[in-house]
Order: C-alpha cells, then structure tokens, then sequence
C-alpha cells in the first residue's frame, strides 16, 4: 500500500467517524422524536449558511463544472452564473414557506400545497419529485464518490466498494441522527466545498508557473484565441468557438439527431440550463430546509455573501483557471498536438472522461504531500455528501407524512412516525445504490429529470407565496404538462415513445434549449390559462387568506413599495445581459478573441471580463432583492410577535408521542 493510499484511507476514515460522532451527538442532543424530522425547527442561522451552500452547489461545482469548462471553454463559463441565478429561487420561496410552516406546522412541501390549493394531487407529485431527486439524482452522486476515490488509489479501491463503504457511513448518520446530523455535518461539508475549489484552483495557478502562473495562463489563451484549435473549432465570425456563445438559439433538432455548430452553449442553452439549476433551492428538499430554521435570520447571508459572491467568484474566476488551465496543462490530445501546452503535469484525460480532471489535480500531490491529497479527496466527498444527505433525509420524511400518515397511518405516534423515516431511508440509499451499481445507464436516464422536475414547483410555489390567482386546477395541470415537457426533451423520453413504436422528430434540448425550459414555458402557459378558465369566488377567498398573512407579518411598508418595480427592472435587465440573449455582446466587445492581450480590455478576454462585470452587478441585484426589498430579512418585532401569537396552532400537526 503506498504512502498516498494511507493517507486517503486515513482521512476517509477520520471523516466518517466525524460524520458517526455528530449521528450519535444529534440523537442525545434530540428534543423529543419530532427532532428527527426537523430539527425541531431551531436550525441555526449559520448552519443553514453553510449547509445550503454546500448542498446547493455540491460536487457538481467541484467536480462538474471544471471539467465542463475544459471541455468547452468560457461559452460554457457563462454557467457560473448560477451562482446567481440559484439564491434567486431562494430569495422568491424561503422566507415565505418558513412563515407558513412557523403557523401552520407543515413539515413537508406537500402539506402545505394541499392545505393551500386543496386535494392531494400536488402532494403526492411532490413525492414524486422528491423520489426522483432522492434516488437516481443521489445515486449519481454517490457513483461520482465511488469514481473519485478509484481514480486516486489507482483502482487499488473498486469504484463500487468504496461507494459501498462511504455510504454505509452517510446511511448510518442519517438514520441515527435524522435532520439534526444532516444539518450539522452539513456546515462542515459547506467549508468543504469552497475549500476544495480554492485549493485546487491554486493548484493549477501553481503548475502553470508557480508565483507567475496567471501570467502564464494568460499567455496561452491569447495564443489560443489566435486559432480556432480545439473541439468545437471556430464560430462565424472566425472566433475560437472557446471564447464565444455560438449564438442566441440554434434551431437544431436537438442532440442525437444534429449537432449545433461551434458549440452547444448558446445564450438560449445558457439560459434554460441556469433555470434548471434554480430548480434545486425549489426541491422538497429545500423547502424543509427553510422549515427547519429557527428564524429566517440565515436566508439574506447565504443568498448574498455565501452563495451569490463567495461561490460566485469560485467559479466565475477561479475555477475557470482550473478548467480552462488545464488545456495547457496536458489533459488534451488536440491542444498537445497544436502546441500549446505549457506545462505536461496532467495525464491526457479521454473524450468522455471530463469528470476526472479534479483527480488528475490530486493525483500531482501524491508524492509530495500525500496528505494534502487525502484532504483535497475529503472535501470533494463532503460537497457530494452535502446534497446526498438533504434529499435522503428529506425524502424518508416526505414519504412518512404524506403517504404513511395520510393514507395507511393516520394515528401513528412520532415514535413510529420515526422508525417509518429510518425505514425510507434504507429503502431509499439501497434503492440508489443498486441502481448505481447494476443499472447506470438508466441512472443516467432518470437522474436527468431531476433538475428539470425540480423547476416545475415554481407556478406552484409562486401561488402559495405571491399570486393568489393561480388556482389548483392551474398548478396542477401546469405541473404535470411541465413535467411530460421535461420527460418528451430527454433521451428517456425517446425511449419511451420508441416502445410504442413512435419516433419523435427531436433529440435531447431541440433548438438548443434546455429541457427545463422547454418543461417551465409550457407550464406557465397551463397553469395561466387554466386558472384563468377555473377561478371560483370560494377558493379564490380561502387563498387570499393565507396571502392576507403575509401582509401582516413579512409584507414591505408602504413607503417602500416603490422599490419593487425598480427591482424586478432590474433583474429582468440582468438575465437578459447575463444569461439570455444579450449575453452574446460579451464575445467581442471587450476586444476581440483574436486579438490577443493587447485586444483585450485588462488584459482579459472580453467574454470573461462580461461574466465577471454581470456576476458583481448579480450579487448587487440579489442583495438589492433580499435586503433593500426585505424579501429574506428577519421580520420586525411586530411582525414577530403576530407570529409567535399564531404559533400555537402549529402544534396540531405534531402527534403527541
């Protein structure tokens, strides 16, 4: 066993038993069996911080997104925008669902949807949702954890053993601990993250030149924007396709039936991917998250600073320098071949193996510092176990209360309402992991709809928190339209038809739109007319009821309200410049690719320089939206004071034990 295997088995090892430690500690620390669920609603504002941070960026922030950036260049960059566009969603539900459930004691999403729309139609989607996010989307998740330490022991560690392994250790905190030890491991696993992408970003600075390695990447992009080398080749314009959107839309019939030119990633695919991002902080999953806080006091921070600016400039800079830096760095055959390798530290990585470049990182320390290696190796696993842990947990709870309770149990004590949670939680892990180990491609197939799934709760949760015209019928039929939308634009979806003997004339994201997209605009425009079509006086009224709360607890004074047109301007402006259509201004405007440094504005190509001007005036926007407009503020005394009054009732959704 060489030195580097040790000390990786050595800090996994030290890991787990953190992670069993908090499992034993949050079970002693348990304020009775409704704990388990929740966390007994006093989540503190810096754990959720730090915990929604690492669950909402995870290992595809670490892992993903790097490796994607080697692979296409800054057209793809524009997606650490997310960054942005993600604390949005939170920014639009958190605060309100936190209200309701702090008077009305929800304890999952699909609680809430039925005591507000009425009927259980939208509750048991949303366990639908959850199960899709918390089986084959985790699953994915934990075959990349197995994948990451196979790759850094040299296969001396099956890739199945060691997912195997790592989440014997996640299954046992979860099931000992509940959501208290999710959320607490959870604060470590959010340092983990930013930790593990900063290193390594470091890193990569290091091996282009060590003191003087930003100079030297930027070197070779200047020589590299002078060619069209690489595997998109160049654009229209006679760019490097690298350093420019191939345009606002392309109207291809989608991947696998024809490919877009210069690129996948066109404003349009820019845009729809960022909406399917949003849809995490929409998930189940995170709606329980803001359920359990003790006050809304973390939602602004982690919107803002930790999310928007801290992960943001993580990715709009820094692992920009770990993807793209790579290129000169060995990882590619082509780039080699042309000469533009600055350094040969990486191992060449084959098409199709992308997701291996943080291991290739690594892998450089593991003679030098073997141990820095292991513990570069535990963030990575602590990012993936973040999201893992929220949507397992979540998940276990959702299929309790909202098919358990409602329809086989309806007396069960807390007591059993947790041993019924422990249950879905093995039923859940096991059901990932098999699927992981025996059936990856069709892992691959469903862990697809999650995100775009996800996104479909937005009509639904606009309703609750802020359009009391949206009627059930209208969410309902939006959801599941939505969804069918979502499932007819992926590969499963081609599949499915096939078996009835239909070919469908589109492949995967037809006119280089994401299927999230194509799933949210034919939503809206269900959900729009049916409600307009099924808008009666007596629902109407018990609607406005719940809207009648929040203007007596979390709504804006009055002599603020001016506020929000300037606002929602603003955001519009945003998107449309940042993520949409007018993002295709940053390819030369700054200076053209070709151009070389001199060209360049700063020094910078122009469509970084775009992305890091849009991502500043973001973070402005998200703050402007959770301080300025109070969206994710903590409320006024008064405003407390309504709620703790109402708090009482909370209680009736909690059998005693």
């Amino acid at each position: 066993m060489t030195e580097a295997l040790v000390w990786l088995v050595a800090m996994v090892a030290l890991y787990g038993l953190y992670c069993l430690l908090w499992g034993v500690s949050s079970a002693r620390l348990a304020q009775g069996p409704q704990d388990f669920f929740l966390a007994s609603r006093r989540v503190p504002a810096w754990i959720f911080v730090l915990f929604a941070t690492g669950a909402s960026f995870g290992g595809w922030a670490m892992m993903g997104y790097p490796a994607l950036v080697m692979r296409d260049g800054f057209q793809f960059a524009q997606l650490g925008l997310v960054a942005v566009t993600v604390p949005l969603t939170g920014v639009l539900f958190f605060k309100r669902q936190w209200l309701l459930s702090k008077l009305h004691g929800y304890i999952t999403p699909g609680e809430m949807l039925s005591d507000y729309f009425g009927g259980d139609t939208l509750r048991i989607v949303v366990v639908g949702i959850a199960l899709v996010c918390a089986v084959p989307y985790v699953g994915l998740q934990l075959s990349a954890s197995g994948a990451l330490v196979e790759w850094l022991s040299h296969g001396a560690v099956p890739g199945n053993a060691a997912m195997w392994a790592i989440t014997l250790v996640v299954f046992l905190y979860l099931c000992i601990g509940g959501f208290r030890a999710a959320v607490y491991v959870g604060g470590l696993q959010g340092l983990l993250l930013c930790t593990g992408m900063l290193a390594v970003s470091l890193l990569a600075l290091w091996h282009l030149g060590g003191v003087d390695g930003f100079d030297g990447f930027m070197q070779g992009l200047a020589k590299l924007g002078a060619s069209t080398v690489g595997p998109w080749g160049g654009t229209a314009q006679g760019y490097n396709a690298y350093f420019a959107i191939p345009g606002v839309m392309q109207f291809t019939a989608g991947l696998g039936k024809e490919m877009p030119v210069a690129g996948l990633w066109t404003a349009a695919m820019a845009l729809s991917t960022c909406f399917a991002f949003m849809g995490l902080q929409a998930t189940p999953a995170f709606s329980m998250l803001a359920y359990s806080c003790k006050s809304s006091k973390g939602f602004a921070p982690q919107q803002v600073w930790a999310g928007a600016a801290g992960v943001g400039v993580l990715l709009v800079f820094f692992s920009v320098i770990s993807g793209l830096g790579a290129n000169f760095l060995g990882t590619s055959s082509v780039f080699n071949d042309a000469g533009f390798a600055i350094a040969r530290q990486l191992p060449q990585i084959e098409a199709g193996q992308e997701t291996r470049l943080y291991a290739q990182y690594l892998l450089t320390l593991a003679e030098s510092s073997p141990w820095f290696m292991a513990l570069l190796a535990v963030c990575a696993l602590g990012a993936i176990h973040a999201m893992v842990a929220l949507f397992v947990t979540t998940a276990g709870t959702i299929i309790v209360r909202d098919v358990f309770v409602r329809y086989l149990t309806p007396l069960a004590t807390l007591d059993e309402q947790k041993l019924y949670a422990r249950c879905s939680i093995a039923a859940i892990m096991g059901s990932a992991l098999l699927l992981a180990t025996f059936a990856p491609q069709a892992q691959v197939l469903l862990a697809a709809l999650a995100l775009g799934f996800a996104v479909q709760l937005w009509p639904s949760l606009a309703g609750v928190c802020w359009f009391p015209w949206i009627t059930r019928e209208g969410a309902t039929v939006g959801l599941v339209a939505g969804m069918s939308a979502v499932v007819l634009t992926e590969p499963l979806g081609g599949q499915l038809v096939g078996f009835f003997g239909i070919s469908l004339p589109w492949g995967r994201w037809p006119w280089t739109i994401h299927s999230a997209g194509w799933g949210i605009v034919v939503n809206i425009v269900c959900c729009v007319v049916v409600s307009w079509i099924s808008n009666h006086k007596a629902d109407r009224a018990h609607r406005l009821g719940f809207h009648r709360v929040y203007s007596s607890t979390v709504a804006m004074p009055s002599r603020q309200r001016f506020l929000r047109p300037v606002a929602w301007s603003l955001t519009l402006v945003w998107f449309f410049f940042a993520v949409g259509p007018g993002a295709v201004l940053g390819n030369d405007l700054l200076g053209a690719p070709s151009g070389g440094m001199a060209a360049w504005l700063a020094g910078v190509p122009s469509l970084w320089i775009w992305q890091m001007v849009w991502w500043a005036l973001g973070v402005l926007v998200v703050w402007f939206l959770a301080y300025a407009l109070r969206m994710s503020t903590v409320p006024t005394p008064e405003q407390m004071d309504t709620i703790t009054r109402s708090q009482p009732d909370a209680a009736r959704r909690l059998p005693v034990s």
